[in-house]
């Protein structure tokens, strides 16, 4: 098995704790932190795999990152927004946004910390899209 295909693996399951994580309502205390740090963690991972991408002349994992970066930001800011624009629907309507929005933007509901997701997202799809220029 690659380094590439590990870290592919490893990011996912940091996905997939994150996704589960983020299911877990008003989370605080020691609580509190150690999502923030998996929150945090998830973006390792995927740093790692672009430097390494970027090391081996990978440019089809470059792609993918960025692809995946701004997946999640264009539907992070569209969820949002579909959120809020559903208020006044039913708490039904507003929990499928809320649902959806935990899937597409795992880090940021798992950690509270909006800003701190967004960042990193946007970290990633930049990194990848300098170095998949310079490749």
């Amino acid at each position: 098995m690659t380094k590439s295909s590990k870290l592919w693996i490893v990011w996912s399951m940091f996905y997939l704790l994150c996704t589960v994580l983020g299911f877990i309502p008003n989370v605080q205390g020691v609580w509190f932190g150690l999502f923030f740090l998996l929150s945090i963690a998830f973006f390792v991972p995927g740093t790692m795999l672009v430097l390494h991408a970027f090391s081996n002349g990978d440019k089809k994992t470059l792609r993918a990152t960025t692809l995946i970066s701004l997946l999640s930001l264009c539907l992070t800011v569209i969820l949002i927004l579909l959120n809020f624009m559903t208020a006044q629907q039913s708490s039904t309507v507003g929990d499928v946004f809320y649902w959806l929005l935990i899937v597409f933007s795992t880090p940021m509901i798992c950690s509270q910390v909006w800003l701190v997701s967004l960042f990193g997202w946007a970290f990633l799809l930049m990194a990848s899209l300098v170095y998949l220029k310079k490749k």
